[in-house]
């Protein structure tokens, strides 16, 4: 029976207040948790200045610190998994054991050393230490591999990390990932506060990379306390000053390819009840977004970030702690050669003869300004309990300009006809309250938020194509649309039978002025989840259920069974794991209003290319998804994960791009089938080496029709289609060694990777239907020739001398995979970009004039250094055009106090 949307809502502030009433007993909140202990001698004495060291050998964890005067220790901040602790103090015998965190409560550890002389060593640690009793896939990074893995993207670093560390991830152009099959349906939940809209940076600004200390990405089925967009949930614990007594950080710089430079500094300091991190930087670059062609121009950008985070023990029980982020970032829309010295009317518009002239380059520019706040109050009851309650508002505000002359926005017939400005505002504030509770074999965790999400849009769009075929009154005798002309009567030759009077007070060619469209809408959403880790023997069950309730545009609610179970084999260091999750599937936000009531609008619907019977609102879907996998240690030098994956989703979204812009709309399909594999394996450091390798295959077979939104691609005869991330396989090699001590090469360390894409599907490439009709290119300009490698009879198209059409057999192109001459087919066998290899590297040197307090860190970073010539994608209804970054080398150095 559907849930009482407004009974929910009533019933919530009573439920939020039985379980404050509950918090009669302060430990950290969100993803992670404190390590406390004594280290004693055998009689129970307590043994002050004992190291303490604690890791973890996959995520690279490393932690070290000190028992005080009573003996005991604490660890803050520490994500929750696997993890080694080993002590040390003169006179006694070491010792080393291994635990698991995976609860806010924390752990307390009891540690006893043993007198030097009577014992030896004290292990409990083995091969199965490395693996872990969960039944969700996901991968452990910590801030210590940060500056080790070589980072393709300077201005959003955390989505190259994601790209690069995670099996199962296509990479796409501007940072943009997609997870598990999905169109960049991914989540963050950063200290305990979700994020569910998209992060890349044409549409907001990421929480910068330096202010986290460690990254979990589950990518298996989600346990229920996440919601929304959970194909990928990337949990980020952000950097602590909790503790530090002395103040620690440090200040970079950097300067590289394409004018990059960059700046930044950190800092820590902290005692036993409080800290504060604060993290700022800056980067200017001459190329901020990917361009659609390999040579860069039009492309600067400029980047500024601000994070603080606070933490404060108000009494033995209670704490506070507080997250601040302000981002701004400007960036051009990089340019193609089509938009270099564009020919548009310059006067006469509704004359017979319209005069054309040079009206400038194309000058599109964005900015956007992100804000962020996220106060948590955290309570300890007793032993075994904590209570969090949190609050956060976060405002991403972007801004689209066009040329400041807008006729100069005309791009090619098949890409852009309309100049565009936006301003737009997305702003989510919620309340959120969470109890977790461990103790035996259980660790139950109860939790509910409360969100309200505000989107405002303002559009403006004016028609900048003079032969536009909804605006241009007359024809030529072919029946092709005519310039100039103020209305059909006046038409010498013939009547366009396509022209819509409603666009002519918009076509700026013919002496009209923008149309404007304002668009708001309040999207309410409420989840309520309670989830259970069950172990037991070898046995670890994750029971959850979570209810969503959405009330935007549309109302939806969904009850989702949440489900894992996973068996340890010690003997063999073998885990085994099967999951399911049952998922509400909202609509994207961004641009949500005018991709829904677009298509409804007489003027809109032709600028915005609505696909026949597509009109209707963006509607939630549903989505049950399921994993088998597992996990294998081979003695402690390799660890192996795979899963294999398989979601079914009934009203699947995707995205279009309006014309040659960063702006896209979402959009609904019927349903969507995604089946693939993720395999990961680490090998954890041995003498001074480590590495990971990382692969994937999965699949994106979309089916028609499309059911809602804006700006589609019409599939024709209702066949499913491959959508343009869908990639066959990639994979990511990371190797990373570091030079023995001792010498003058103390501290130099090397990192490299090799990344493999088998290349995303170019559908918008003309194909060959049969050995003998010949390929029609007539519909991409010369300059999209060039830009999709195409050559006819051995010829490459070049940016002004191209093709009209070409043989079969005399068809080719250098940069994507074309089927042979009627074979092509949009699901089995489609048009894609052609397979690549890029490698980077990083080399890098410690302390590099062996100081003891300000220690100074140099690296420098090779990305594509074999320069391959190569695309992300061409002409996606996504993102369009856009090609690797070339050959970039940046220099970074850093000094550490």
């Amino acid at each position: 029976m559907p849930l009482n949307f407004g009974k929910l809502f009533r019933i919530l502030p009573l439920a939020a207040l039985f379980i404050a009433a509950g918090a009669v007993h302060a430990a950290q909140g969100g993803n992670a948790g404190s390590v406390r202990g004594t280290v004693t001698d055998p009689s129970g004495a307590v043994i002050p200045n004992a190291t303490v060291h604690l890791t973890n050998a996959i995520s690279g964890l490393d932690r070290t610190v000190t028992t005080d005067a009573t003996g005991q220790f604490e660890i803050d901040n520490v994500p929750f998994n696997n993890y080694a602790v080993a002590v040390s103090a003169q006179g006694f015998a070491p010792q080393s054991q291994s635990f698991t965190l995976r609860s806010a409560v924390g752990m307390n550890l009891k540690l006893v050393l043993q007198i030097e002389a009577a014992a030896s060593t004290v292990t409990v640690q083995a091969s199965g230490d490395l693996v872990e009793t969960d039944p969700t896939f996901h991968t452990d990074v910590d801030r210590d591999l940060f500056i080790k893995v070589p980072l393709e993207s300077q201005s959003s670093t955390l989505s190259s990390l994601v790209t690069l560390t995670t099996p199962g991830v296509a990479a796409d152009s501007n940072g943009l990932f997609h997870g598990l099959g999905d169109h960049a349906s991914n989540s963050f939940s950063v200290d305990g506060q979700s994020i569910t809209d998209q992060q890349s940076k044409v549409f907001s600004n990421q929480l910068p990379s330096n202010s986290i200390q460690s990254i979990q990405v589950i990518s298996g089925a989600p346990p229920a306390e996440y919601g929304g967009k959970t194909s990928l949930v990337i949990v980020a614990t952000t950097r602590s000053g909790m503790g530090i007594t002395r103040p620690t950080g440090s200040i970079n710089s950097s300067y590289g390819s394409f004018g990059s430079s960059s700046a930044g500094f950190d800092l820590s300091y902290g005692g036993k009840n409080w800290g504060n991190f604060l993290e700022a930087d800056a980067l200017n670059t001459g190329r901020f977004l990917d361009p659609p062609e390999f040579t860069v121009f039009h492309a600067k950008g400029n980047l500024q970030n601000v994070f603080d985070r606070v933490d404060y023990s108000l009494t033995s029980v209670d704490s506070i702690h507080v997250d601040f982020n302000y981002s701004r970032s400007w960036f051009q829309t990089p340019n193609s050669y089509d938009n270099l010295n564009v020919q548009n009317v310059i006067s006469g518009g509704t004359s017979a003869n319209p005069v054309y002239g040079n009206v400038g380059d194309t000058d599109q520019r964005s900015q956007i300004r992100t804000f962020n706040i996220s106060p948590t109050y955290t309570r300890v009851i007793g032993t075994n309990s904590v209570f969090n309650l949190g609050a956060f508002v976060r405002r991403d505000n972007y801004n689209y300009y066009p040329s400041n002359n807008p006729l100069a926005d005309l791009g090619p017939p098949n890409l852009q006809t309309a100049s565009i400005a936006q301003n737009r505002t997305l702003t989510n504030s919620a309340v959120h309250s969470d109890f977790s509770y461990s103790k035996g074999i259980h660790t139950i965790k109860v939790g509910a938020q409360y969100g309200q999400t505000f989107l405002d849009e303002k559009d403006s769009l004016g028609i900048v194509e003079p032969t536009y075929s909804f605006s241009a009154p007359c024809a030529d005798a072919n029946g092709n649309p005519m310039p100039g002309y103020a209305n059909p009567s006046e038409c010498s030759i013939a009547t366009n039978p396509n022209y819509l009077p409603v666009l002519a007070p918009y076509d700026l060619t013919r002496g009209g002025s923008n149309y404007t469209f304002y668009g708001h809408t309040d999207i309410k959403e409420l989840a309520l989840y309670a989830e259970d880790q069950i172990k037991t023997g070898n046995w670890l069950f994750n029971l959850g259920l979570r209810e969503d309730v959405y009330n935007g545009l549309t109302d939806a609610n969904q009850t989702q069974p949440r489900v894992g179970i996973a068996y340890n084999i010690k003997p063999s260091a073998t885990v085994l794991r099967l999951s399911y999750a049952r998922t509400l599937e909202t609509p994207f936000n961004e641009n949500l209003v005018l991709s829904s009531e677009g298509c409804t609008n007489a003027v809109l619907s032709p600028l915005l290319a609505c696909a026949p019977g597509s009109t209707g609102t963006l509607e939630p879907g549903y989505r049950n998804e399921f994993h088998a996998g597992f996990q294998q240690a081979v003695s402690k030098r390799i660890v192996v994960s795979a899963e294999y994956i398989w979601k079914y989703t009934h009203n699947a979204f995707d995205f279009s791009v309006l014309g040659n812009t960063p702006i896209t709309f979402p959009i609904d399909w019927h349903n969507s089938k995604i089946p693939g594999y993720a395999i990961n394996v680490q090998v954890p450091e041995y003498h001074n080496f480590s590495a990971y390798v990382e692969m994937s295959s999965v699949a994106a077979r979309f089916f028609p029709p499309q059911v809602a939104g804006a700006g589609a691609t019409p599939q024709t005869g209702g066949q499913p289609f491959r959508i343009d991330h869908d990639e066959k396989f990639n994979q990511t090699t990371h190797l990373n060694y570091k030079l023995p001590e001792g010498g003058f090469l103390k501290g130099v360390w090397g990192g490299f990777n090799w990344r493999y894409d088998s290349g995303l599907v170019a559908g918008s490439v003309p194909f060959a239907t049969d050995n003998v009709t010949p390929v029609d290119l007539s519909g991409l300009t010369y300059d999209q020739q060039f830009q999709a490698g195409i050559a006819c009879n051995g010829v490459r198209a070049t940016p002004t001398s191209g093709f009209s059409s070409c043989l079969p057999t005399q068809y080719t192109s250098s940069l994507v995979s074309i089927p042979a001459p009627g074979t092509e087919n949009d699901d089995k066998n489609p048009q894609r970009i052609a397979p690549r290899s890029l490698f980077d590297a990083t080399l890098g040197k410690d302390n590099i004039f062996h100081a003891d307090r300000f220690k100074t860190d140099f690296n420098l970073t090779a990305i594509n250094f074999t320069n391959k010539y190569a695309l992300y994608n061409f002409l996606s209804t996504f993102s369009g055009t856009h090609y690797v970054t070339p050959r970039a080398l940046t220099a970074n150095i850093t000094v550490n106090f």
